[in-house]
């Protein structure tokens, strides 16, 4: 009698979240014994997994994960000239680089199907980035395992990865999100704690360094008053980037998903889409509306302004997450080819994107006294760090104004300077 391989959701025991553990059930002789595969669905999920032909992205990219796990559990079935559990977990679960959970890119892979069902497709998007980049960099035969993941492995990806032309602030966010995948499977129980690579006296991810992005008030007024072709392309880019500047740096995401139930006669309030999912209580932002922003608002806002519609013509109603990336995605390149040549026009000797509306933002709220906390409140961070990072530094014209405040005893003499306001 062979023994049967088959994968089981095991419903005995619901997680936090609604889902079961779908565990690998190996049958031989009426005895059973159950492996974990990392991965966690709900009933209805399972039940798509099942149909032949699945439409749903996260759907098909577990039934592929499944089964490629069932599939090396037969091989390994196939492969033994007599079955046993003990031999049968002496090369499944402990062949290194094979077991699904030990897997580095399993790992990712089942992160990044949760993600997917969770319409964060954005957030995928980048983990996807990230694995990739692993995988080209672990060029071997063998999968790579966590066990893997040293400090000296660490650095020499890093290395790769600079040699290979990224910055250091993709390298950054591609290792945060490789240490994401390594804590969760610390607390799978995959991993031994103690083996831990990323701590300060072992291997401490980069930071990139904080490069100047925000425009001076001077550079601002020239976009402001910037004479484009009225209602051109040119002129819907311009207007959009100083909503942004104007509404606390509102990234184009929430400026395409703003809708007229978040405008009051006042004020705008909305939550950001990066923010929403957490699970802590998040604060709305909440906007003033000036005359330049109602002036926007009206211009290019949709007719009529029912409740639920979106104030600007960006996305449809009914979108999936997939599509709406897509559109987000081109609505902010085409602002930022628009407002680039609007700063090259203009003179002003800066890479200017929707990016840099949020930067300025903050930053000339810090040059003109602004408290952090308002900043930090303004720009809807959790944590006023955040935002010490998005504060640019001052201006030369300050910088050497306080300077010669250091020397303001020579005051009377031929070298003469002014002191700064305090």
């Amino acid at each position: 009698m062979n023994a049967i391989a088959s994968l089981y959701l095991d419903t005995r025991r619901a997680k936090n979240d609604g889902t079961f553990p779908v565990k690998l059930r190996v049958t031989f002789q009426r005895k059973q014994q159950y492996y974990p595969t990392g991965i966690d669905l709900t009933l209805t999920q399972w039940e798509k997994v099942g149909k032949p032909k699945p439409r749903e992205d996260f759907i098909r990219d577990t039934k592929r994960l499944l089964e490629t796990i069932s599939d090396r559990a037969d091989k390994v079935i196939r492969e033994l000239p007599l079955f046993s559990f003990d031999e049968f977990e002496a090369r499944y679960v402990g062949t290194a680089g094979n077991t699904p959970s030990d897997s580095v890119v399993s790992g990712f892979d089942t992160y990044i199907a949760q993600l997917r069902q969770q319409d964060r497709a954005g957030t995928a998007d980048s983990y996807k980035c990230a694995v990739n980049a692993i995988k080209r960099f672990h060029q071997r035969k063998t999968a790579l395992t966590f066990g893997d993941v040293t400090p000296q492995w660490l650095q020499e990806f890093e290395k790769w990865m600079l040699e290979q032309g990224n910055s250091v602030t993709t390298v950054g966010i591609y290792l945060r999100s490789l240490r994401t995948i390594y804590n969760r499977a610390i607390e799978d129980g995959t991993v031994d704690r103690a083996a831990y690579p990323f701590s300060k006296r072992r291997y401490q991810v980069p930071t990139g360094r904080n490069v100047k992005k925000a425009l001076t008030l001077a550079d601002i007024e020239k976009i402001f008053h910037y004479p484009a072709e009225p209602m051109s392309p040119e002129d819907r880019a311009r207007d959009l980037w100083l909503f942004s500047y104007l509404c606390n740096g509102m990234n184009p995401k929430d400026i395409a998903r703003l809708t007229y139930q978040q405008v009051g006669p006042k004020q705008i309030r909305f939550v950001r889409a990066k923010t929403e999912r957490t699970k802590r209580e998040v604060k709305p932002i909440v906007i003033a509306i000036t005359d330049d922003i109602r002036r926007i608002l009206e211009k290019w806002g949709q007719k009529p302004a029912t409740p639920q519609r979106y104030v600007f013509d960006v996305l449809k109603p009914g979108m999936d997450a997939e599509k709406e990336l897509a559109v987000v995605r081109q609505f902010s390149k085409t602002i930022n080819k628009y407002i680039g040549r609007i700063a090259e026009a203009l003179g002003i000797d800066k890479d200017v994107t929707t990016y840099t509306a949020r930067h300025s933002f903050s930053t000339v709220l810090k040059r003109s006294g602004a408290p952090i906390e308002f900043i930090s409140e303004s720009l809807g961070h959790q944590d006023i760090r955040t935002t010490e990072s998005y504060l640019d530094s001052f201006e030369d014209e300050v910088k050497l104004q306080y300077a010669n405040a250091l020397t303001s005893f020579k005051k009377g003499t031929n070298e003469a300077v002014d002191t700064p306001n305090t």
